[in-house]
């Protein structure tokens, strides 16, 4: 059996994407930066037919099409778009891989017969293709270099024992070569691909290259080059179809149970843990109710995750009944397997509860403290979301101690004394019965912050008669006192 590789490009895959549910004439283009500078990174024919390029600065873009809509690219969005056209694709060969960013490579050996021939098989594709509002262009070859080069100069099909002549007039580019190789070669006078198979390669070698000469015998199919796909990510999801509509949130809990039991052993076979979870309740009526839920940590227990369901499903209007329900882990983290012992673990408990704040408040709104290297009292710790981070013990320190409570910097007023025998602070009368300091502390020169601006601080610890152990400061450059702290 012959073999034959269909290849799919995708010149405008990424604009595809995104307009197919807001068509629109005018020219776009998505943006991506890159370094300090905007450029264009994917526009759709109109943009293209008003002389916009791929790569060009967004900048010039618009000073040559002031009407040019743009918005910023989601690579993330567009490789899975592109992994769902490989799915797709498998209707029409049993192996399909990815090729770069913007391509598919399909092996249909034996397979074109069942369309009526490799014209037919063409034809449906496009056809499918365009009544998806995807743009492509396919090719035909013996070698996966040569439907390569094909597809993204025109496409075609090339028949079976004529490599050589079907690719000969194609560039130079097509065969997946670097941009400098293709250059050079260009200032050589060899720009198709005919010039290149009839010069001597051991020149051409020593010149540019082992890998020339590689991706020349590769489109020319003397050497093989095997179709090879990835295999796909997990997908971490389960579902059930009740016998009979419930509406009871004890019935639906049960159920709920029942799904995280299942959706556990899936997690626990890949060494995964869910971070977010989405429910969805099919009711009888057709609509769909559907409830999200974040994990502080990794997580695949299936009685602390529906613990976590509980009160908003209390909130769930169940109507005539629920008959369908889908559970979905869509966003998850490695978690390996830990000891278990006998006692409970702190670190669940705390994230458990880091989890239940965080359904209700938010989790960027959940933070904990954490140290950071600076004498300045301001900077010696920073905040950071208590579900994206773990708890660090602080280095120990050698010198004055610092207070409980710190707090931006207040004014002191009514003071008597350096260090003050009598101050009012917070609208109150203090009077001090032991002071301890001073601890001189500089500003940061490489921080410009408005807050130290007046000079250096002369800290003290002050003990008062009334019970408070205070923490003051004064500033010998701009005489005054304020106060940061409050020590245990």
């Amino acid at each position: 059996m012959a073999k034959r590789l269909l290849s799919i490009w995708f010149p405008r895959l990424a604009s595809d994407l995104h307009l197919r549910h807001r068509p629109g004439k005018g020219p776009f283009a998505l943006s991506h930066r890159s370094g300090n500078t905007i450029h264009l990174h994917c526009l759709n024919m109109t943009a293209e037919a008003q002389g916009l390029r791929r790569g060009m600065p967004l900048a010039d873009a618009r000073a040559i099409c002031p009407r040019l809509v743009t918005h910023p690219a989601d690579l993330q969005r567009e490789a899975a778009g592109l992994m769902a056209l490989r799915r797709f694709t498998l209707r029409y060969a049993p192996l399909v891989a990815k090729d770069g960013s913007d391509g598919l490579i399909a092996d249909i050996s034996g397979v074109p017969h069942l369309f009526g021939g490799e014209e037919a098989l063409r034809d449906d594709l496009h056809a499918r293709f365009a009544r998806a509002g995807i743009t492509i262009d396919t090719a035909i070859a013996g070698s996966r270099g040569a439907a390569f080069a094909l597809a993204r100069h025109g496409g075609g099909i090339i028949p079976g024992g004529a490599l050589q002549r079907g690719i000969a007039t194609l560039p130079v580019a097509g065969l997946r070569i670097g941009h400098e190789i293709a250059e050079g070669l260009t200032r050589l006078g060899l720009t198709r691909i005919g010039d290149l198979a009839c010069q001597p390669r051991a020149s051409l070698a020593r010149r540019f290259g082992p890998g020339l000469m590689m991706r020349l015998d590769q489109a020319l199919g003397e050497r093989s080059e095997p179709v090879a796909a990835e295999p796909e990510a997990p997908h971490f999801g389960v579902r059930m179809t009740l016998p009979e509509p419930i509406g009871l949130q004890a019935d639906v809990m049960a159920s709920l149970l029942r799904l995280l039991k299942q959706l556990g052993r899936k997690l626990a076979r890949h060494e995964m843990g869910a971070r977010r979870l989405r429910l969805e309740l099919m009711r009888v009526d057709r609509a769909t109710i559907r409830i999200e839920i974040g994990l502080a940590r990794p997580m695949r227990d299936p009685f602390r995750i529906a613990a976590l369901f509980t009160r908003k499903l209390e909130e769930v209007d169940a109507g005539f009944g629920i008959e369908a329900m889908r559970l979905h882990a869509h966003v998850t983290e490695n978690l390996p397997p830990e000891q278990i012992g006998n006692t409970p673990d702190q670190e669940d408990a705390l994230a458990d509860l880091f989890s239940r704040l965080g359904n209700r408040l938010g989790f960027q709104h959940v933070q904990r403290l954490l140290p950071a290297d600076s004498d300045i009292p301001e900077r010696s710790f920073t905040l950071s979301a208590a579900a994206y981070s773990r708890a660090e013990i602080r280095p120990p320190r050698y010198g004055p101690l610092r207070p409980l409570i710190i707090f931006p910097p207040e004014p002191v007023t009514a003071v008597s004394g350096h260090p003050p025998v009598r101050f009012r602070w917070r609208r109150r009368g203090y009077t001090t019965l032991r002071a301890t300091g001073p601890e001189r502390i500089a500003p940061e020169w490489w921080f410009d912050d408005p807050a130290w601006r007046s000079g250096i601080r002369d800290y003290w610890r002050i003990e008062t008669r009334q019970g408070p152990r205070l923490w003051l400061f004064h500033t010998p450059q701009a005489p005054a006192w304020a106060m940061q702290g409050e020590f245990a």
